[in-house]
C-alpha cells in the first residue's frame, strides 16, 4: 500500500515516515503544498496523510481542489488545530478522518485501517479469497489452517494482491507497492519474496502469469 505523507514539520514527517515503513507500507513524504501537488499528479495512491498548514497551499485548499476533480482518494487529516469549526471544515471539505496532533502511532495506524476498511467497503481488517486471509492490524496470514507471521515485506506484498484478486499485478506494480522512493529495490526481490511467501502458505497461494506477472485466485 502506497501512502503520501504531506507533513511540513520535519521531525514529525520524518517520524511518521519511519514508522509507517516499519509498518510495511510504501511511504513517501512532501513538505509543501506544491509538491503535494505534483506527488498526487504523478503517481497513484493509497491513502494521504495531510497537515493542514503548509507552505506553498493550504491543506483545505489541496483537499478541496483534489475533491472538486473527481478524485476518491482516501484523506486523513493529521493536525493540531483542534477547534471543532477545523474539525467540521475539514471533514466537509472531503476528508474521510481527523486526527488530532499529537497521537501516537498505533492510533494511526488504526485509523489508517479503518479508513481503507471504508473506502473498499469492507467490515473486518481481514482480507481473503477463500484460499489465503491476511490480517492486517496484525500482519498475520493464514492458509491452509495454518497461521504465520509475516515481515513487513511479505505483508505489503500480499496485501497489495489480496487487495485485488484475479488481478495480474506486474513486478513494477508490486515494487511500487512494496518500496517508497529511495528505497533500493534488489532485481529479484518480488520473486524472492513470492518464493517465501508460497514456502509459507502453500505453492498455490500465489499464482504466476508467465511474463506478466502474479496474481491470488478471485474470492470464491
Amino acid at each position: 500500500m502506497r501512502i503520501l505523507l504531506v507533513e511540513d514539520d520535519a521531525m514529525i514527517g520524518s517520524a511518521i515516515q519511519g514508522a509507517l515503513r516499519d509498518a510495511g507500507y510504501a511511504a513517501d513524504w512532501v513538505s509543501d503544498g506544491g509538491a503535494a501537488q505534483a506527488a498526487l499528479a504523478s503517481q497513484h495512491w493509497d491513502l494521504l496523510l495531510l497537515d493542514l498548514g503548509l507552505p506553498g497551499a493550504d491543506g483545505i485548499d489541496l483537499l478541496r481542489s483534489l475533491r472538486a476533480r473527481g478524485h476518491t482518494l482516501p484523506v486523513l487529516i493529521i493536525t493540531a488545530r483542534d477547534a471543532l469549526e477545523d474539525r467540521l471544515l475539514g471533514l466537509d471539505s472531503g476528508a474521510d478522518d481527523y486526527l488530532l496532533k499529537p497521537f501516537e502511532m498505533a492510533e494511526l495506524l488504526a485509523r489508517m485501517r479503518a479508513v481503507m476498511r471504508r473506502q473498499a467497503g469492507a467490515a473486518s481488517s481481514v482480507l481473503g479469497n477463500g484460499v489465503v486471509s491476511l490480517d492486517t492490524a496484525t500482519k498475520e496470514a493464514t492458509a491452509g489452517g495454518v497461521t504465520v507471521q509475516l515481515s513487513n515485506r511479505e505483508f505489503a506484498l500480499l496485501r497489495a494482491l489480496l487487495a485485488r484478486p484475479g488481478a495480474i499485478l506486474s513486478r513494477a506494480e508490486l515494487e511500487e507497492r512494496i518500496y517508497g522512493w529511495g528505497e533500493e529495490v534488489e532485481s529479484n526481490a518480488v520473486e524472492y519474496l513470492i518464493h517465501v511467501l508460497r514456502r509459507k502458505l502453500g505453492s498455490e497461494v500465489i499464482k504466476n502469469v508467465r511474463g506478466v506477472g502474479w496474481m491470488v485466485s478471485r474470492s470464491a
